[in-house]
Formats: C-alpha cells, sequence, structure tokens
C-alpha cells in the first residue's frame, strides 16, 4: 500500500513546475514540522522512545522522516535568499533552524537522525561556499555538545553503553544484534542460501528495516550488496552529472542536499550491519519497510526527478 502511495507521490512531486514545487514546499515543510514540535505532547511512545504520531484519521508516522525533504528545500532556500546579501545572517537563520529539529530529536532521544540532520546541513553550508575554519568550529561547537549529553544525561546512557559495547566486545548488550548482522552475511557468503532461507529476520528485531541489507545478504549473497553499493553509485553520479551543468543556486543545493541524505542514510545502514558503526536505528532508502520512510524517500525521489529531468540550456 505504501509502495503504491510512494508512487503516486513520486509522479505528484515530480509533474510540478519547479515554482510550484517550491511553494507547496514550503507550505509542507511548516505542515510537518508542527508535527515533530507535537511528538513531545501527543508521540506514541514504542521501546523507550516517543518518536511517532498516531491521529485517529491517519496512520501512525514518524514526523521527521516526512520533514527531511522539506528542511532541504528551507535551508538551501535560506543560503540563497536574495533578500539580505548578508551571507552570516543567512548562516545564523539556518542554524537556528536547524537546532529547533535537533533539540526536539534529541528530546524523543533519536540520535540517529539527530545525526543525519546536522550532516546534512553542513555539507549544504560547506557547498554554499562558507569559510572552512566556521564551518570547523562549528563542528566542534555540535561534536562537544553531543558528546556532554551521550557522557553526562541520563536520558542516553543507552548510547553511551552502544559505544562502550562497539569498542569492547565483551561489554554490555549492544552487540547483539550487529553480531547476529555479520553473521547471517557470512553464512549467506557469496550468493546467498536462496529466497526464504535466511534466518536473521526470526531473530534479530527491527530485521525488515534496521537490518534489512543483512537479510538480503544471507538470502542472496555478498554479491547482491556489491550491485546494490552499485546502483547507489550510479543514482548519485547520474544526479551530480546534473548538477555539474545547473545554474540554480538553490536548485544545486536542493539537490545535493537530497543526494547527501540517501548518501549517508545508506552509509550509516550498511555500517552499522558490518559494525564499522555502533548500533543505531537507520532505514535503508529504497529497500527497508516502514511507512513513513517508503513515503519519505518518494518526495525526495520526485524532487530529485522534478529538478532533473528538465533540458538544461547551456
Amino acid at each position: 500500500m505504501y509502495i503504491f502511495i510512494g508512487i503516486f507521490i513520486i509522479f505528484i512531486f515530480s509533474s510540478l513546475k519547479t515554482n510550484q514545487l517550491f511553494h507547496y514546499s514550503y507550505f509542507l515543510f511548516f505542515i510537518t514540522l508542527a508535527t515533530l514540535l507535537l511528538v513531545p505532547i501527543i508521540g506514541v511512545e514504542v521501546k523507550g522512545s516517543k518518536r511517532w504520531i498516531d491521529l485517529f484519521f491517519l496512520p501512525r508516522f514518524q514526523p521527521i522522516e516526512l520533514l527531511k525533504p522539506f528542511y532541504i528545500i528551507m535551508i538551501s532556500t535560506i543560503l540563497c535568499s536574495v533578500r539580505t546579501s548578508n551571507i552570516y545572517l543567512k548562516y545564523l537563520l539556518s542554524i537556528v533552524l536547524v537546532s529547533i529539529i535537533a533539540l526536539f530529536l534529541i528530546m524523543q532521544p533519536d540520535i540517529g537522525q539527530t545525526l543525519l540532520v546536522i550532516f546534512s546541513w553542513a555539507v549544504l553550508i560547506f557547498t554554499s561556499g562558507v569559510n572552512i575554519f566556521l564551518l570547523l568550529g562549528l563542528s566542534i561547537i555540535a561534536i562537544i555538545s553531543l558528546a556532554y549529553l551521550i557522557m553526562y544525561v541520563p536520558k542516553f546512557d543507552y548510547i553511551q553503553g552502544r559505544i562502550f559495547s562497539f569498542f569492547n566486545r565483551d561489554t554490555g548488550t549492544h552487540n547483539f544484534q550487529s553480531d547476529k548482522a555479520i553473521e547471517s552475511i557470512t553464512s549467506g557468503g557469496y550468493f546467498g542460501k536462496g529466497i526464504g532461507e535466511g534466518t536473521l529476520k526470526n531473530l534479530v528485531p527491527e530485521a525488515h528495516t534496521d537490518y534489512i541489507i543483512s537479510v538480503i545478504s544471507e538470502e542472496f549473497g555478498v554479491v547482491a550488496i556489491i550491485l546494490i553499493l552499485l546502483l547507489f553509485l550510479i543514482f548519485i553520479y547520474m544526479v551530480f552529472k546534473k548538477i555539474n551543468f545547473e545554474k540554480d543556486d538553490k536548485i544545486k543545493l536542493v539537490l545535493i542536499g537530497c543526494v547527501s541524505l540517501i548518501l549517508m542514510q545508506a552509509t550509516i545502514h550498511i555500517g552499522v550491519n558490518i559494525r564499522l558503526f555502533p548500533t543505531t536505528g537507520m532505514t535503508l532508502p529504497f529497500l527497508s519497510y516502514g511507512g513513513s520512510s517508503i513515503i519519505s524517500i518518494s518526495i525526495i525521489s520526485g524532487i530529485i526527478l522534478n529538478l532533473t529531468k528538465r533540458k538544461i540550456e547551456n
């Protein structure tokens, strides 16, 4: 059902005129931001985290997933605004916006999505031509702030446990999912056990979302992972090929932001599955289940198609 809805969303967003796309995206940004701000008040708690909203007239959804595509457009618009020539004011406005979103994500808590939002913002301001020392200073402040939260705020003890478990396999129990993921990848070998023959999906919670690449590898082999990575790289290359000929700075930033979201999300997902990163929940774009995730990647895909399908005159 969500895939069919996603295909319809891709068609709608890719068919809009560029000015309409941006106009509707601004409106949808404030709507989805409002739902994110409502999470602490009316959010549904699942497995210790309050990240979802369950309205009686809509299926349960995760606001940050729907917010991310429009957040990219809003940050790009701020950085390319012609209303002010003061670039530092633009950076300040973007920092305020990303800080509000990050604050409400931390309250859930959702460190994975917080890092994803901050990373995509950093990519956008770096691409816009920010002074490298300013970016470095802001990055240090963000790292110190996150480190303080993880080390000294009791609410984030579970993240501290995951990090310690990552560096010392004998500490804590946070390696269970990653260990099972590695076992499934190893047992699948080069060509896998066959469709439906995997065992990981019966042993690890959220195997259909956060550990989908391990399930695929176990049933279809490491060759499947290589092919998936190759498809991601081809997709990203094709988008950057279009960006190279684009003259509108805002469209460039939007495309770079959308691609960075997909790339970073895929990197975190695969990195967690192969124990390159500490355990964290992150879906794999285009493949993981989850209604909010499917709708989010559909919106991003529709935006990318909209901004790249037209011929650009040199």
